[in-house]
């Protein structure tokens, strides 16, 4: 997914001759914290509601400041993971988005990026969350597949994550069943550790179910 399928039509740019207070007007209509300075095609910076404040520009127009302006973008060709990444580090609330030619063409917001992610990683399609503790050493994407796929399952989406100081990998996998027992028993039976489910309580209820009638058995021999 790339950035020129993020921009958003709500977004309005300020013009250099607009004073402050209309930019804080509209940050607040559209709750953020940021906008885009445009003359013409030409993007000129970004401008914070704490710039505003710092330099008194309420009453002022923009153009007066607008060489300190900082102006961190995107281009329209870029992976969301990048714009996403630009927006974390920098903690922006909008993002410009501009083409090959250095012109601005829109903007991204931070309800964009969470759309766009939401839709990358099939989170509202239906089905069941699986989260695995991997050793880094014995982590096989292809083993994890091969499991998955063995019970008539797809993997919609796998994320890994490494906590800080950590050789354990976690590994979250949505899938395109929501009853996962099968699943859930195969990988026991390849001893990989299941942190977490997420599934219909009514499943897991009779998942757990069954493991009881199972210890239960095994105790009476």
């Amino acid at each position: 997914m790339r950035a020129k399928e993020l921009i958003t039509d709500n977004v309005p740019v300020l013009k250099p001759e607009d004073k402050g207070q209309t930019a804080l007007n509209w940050m607040d209509m559209l709750k953020v914290s940021h906008l885009p300075v445009v003359k013409e095609e030409e993007y000129l910076g970004l401008i914070s509601d704490k710039i505003i404040y710092d330099l008194n520009l309420t009453e002022e127009s923009i153009e007066k400041q607008v060489i300190q302006l900082h102006s961190p973008h995107i281009h329209e060709d870029k992976h969301i993971f990048e714009a996403a990444s630009v927006m974390y580090n920098l903690g922006l609330t909008v993002l410009p988005v501009l083409n090959e030619a250095n012109s601005y063409v829109g903007t991204i917001t931070l309800t964009d990026i969470w759309k766009g992610i939401a839709s990358l990683l099939s989170l509202n399609e239906p089905g069941g969350i699986i989260i695995l503790n991997v050793p880094e050493h014995n982590f096989s994407l292809s083993e994890i597949s091969q499991i998955v796929e063995s019970n008539d399952t797809r993997i919609l989406s796998l994320v890994t994550h490494k906590p800080s100081g950590s050789e354990v990998l976690n590994i979250t996998l949505k899938l395109d069943r929501v009853d996962l027992s099968a699943v859930l028993q195969t990988f026991e039976r390849y001893s990989y550790q299941v942190a977490s489910v997420f599934m219909d309580d009514s499943l897991l209820h009779d998942l757990y179910e069954d493991r009881l009638e199972q210890f239960l058995r095994y105790l009476n021999i």
